[in-house]
């Protein structure tokens, strides 16, 4: 078998006798959150970070108290497992050495620049045998997970993410900044192959589209409405899912969830229970319940359940292929979008 594949049935012989030790490339926003969440994961030591700037390395080597690396080889040698916060563009070059090396990887969304990339992932993690986490963090949001036992199989999706404007991101479109997100929870929750997408974007003020819709329509019938804006007034996360028989609103931003649905005879009384009159002269119940929502630290948990993975040999919640099916959807996305707008002369 390939030498990285060695490094990784012997790396699992040497965890189980230590505890997990942690490396972290990039130092951005988001890679100072994931720092700084590492230092309360329970079983983990947190060897370091690579940070190329000097300047940036020195303030966060002062602000957490971890040792900086100026080698990205003596960062993956010293760990058991890599944390990938770094921009999109570095993604792929990163992975690739960690996965060569044996080892495990979380890695932020999306999983690489381009989709030639994120294939090219798949196939090594695959190879390696070792576990590889996408960060589509929204799978650990509170609202989303208040629903784990529901039954979702949704008929229609319509989706809107707006976010005010902010430059961190924008290397990016905003396909690929935002939408992504809703992407992933759709793909998770239809599990379906896509038949036919159309889309339409505009730049606003960056060189990629800064607003764009998508439809998705899926071989099961299921059709998926997406917007996503970052030039907004307002913030909004927001996803509605229409399925037989009830109504699921998510607001990811709050943090809410409400289920309206039509109250089987032996069901337990929801919160609010009103009769309706339907055709025919018959009479039902219309319930609408709002599930539990459990307060968590969706960033610690995605890093704390991949950590596990680890340990406990088990699953991910989200594979390298999940990151590469929301990336797929994607492109194909930007793709229609191109053609819309040269059709258009937009």
């Amino acid at each position: 078998m390939p030498d990285y594949c060695y490094l990784a049935a012997q790396q699992k012989v040497n965890i189980k006798a230590n505890m997990l030790k942690i490396g972290v490339f990039g130092t951005g926003h988001l890679g100072k959150i994931h720092i700084q969440q590492w230092k309360e994961v329970p079983g983990i030591v947190l060897k370091g970070f690579y940070e190329p700037d000097d300047e940036k390395a020195a303030d966060v080597a002062k602000d957490f108290g971890i040792e900086r690396y100026t080698s990205m080889d003596a960062l993956i040698d010293q760990t058991d497992a890599l944390d990938i916060v770094s921009t999109t563009i570095t993604h792929y070059e990163i992975a690739k050495k960690c996965l060569l090396s044996g080892k495990h990887i979380f890695i932020e969304k999306p999983l690489a620049q381009s989709l030639e990339e994120a294939r090219e992932l798949v196939r090594l993690v695959k190879e390696a045998n070792v576990k590889c986490q996408v960060g589509h963090v929204e799978r650990y949001n509170p609202a989303y997970l208040a629903l784990e036992e529901h039954g979702l199989q949704p008929l229609f999706i319509e989706a809107h993410r707006l976010a005010q404007f902010n430059p961190r991101g924008t290397d990016v479109s905003v396909i690929l900044d935002l939408m992504i997100h809703d992407i992933d929870i759709v793909m998770h929750l239809v599990k379906s192959h896509v038949r036919r997408i159309s889309a339409s974007g505009v730049s606003v003020v960056s060189e990629s589209a800064d607003i764009a819709n998508a439809r998705i329509e899926f071989d099961n019938g299921c059709v998926a409405n997406l917007t996503s804006s970052r030039i907004s007034i307002k913030k909004m996360r927001k996803m509605r899912l229409f399925q037989r028989d009830a109504y699921i609103g998510i607001d990811f931003l709050e943090k809410k969830t409400e289920v309206i649905k039509l109250k089987a005879d032996d069901a337990e009384k929801g919160m609010f229970d009103f009769p309706i009159d339907v055709p025919g002269g018959e009479q039902k119940t219309i319930s609408i319940q709002m599930p539990e929502i459990k307060p968590v630290n969706s960033i610690r948990m995605e890093l704390e359940e991949f950590s596990k993975a680890i340990l406990e040999d088990k699953p991910v919640r989200v594979s390298v292929y999940d990151g590469y099916q929301a990336m797929d959807v994607a492109h194909q996305i930007l793709k229609k979008m191109s053609l819309h707008n040269e059709l258009h002369n937009v």
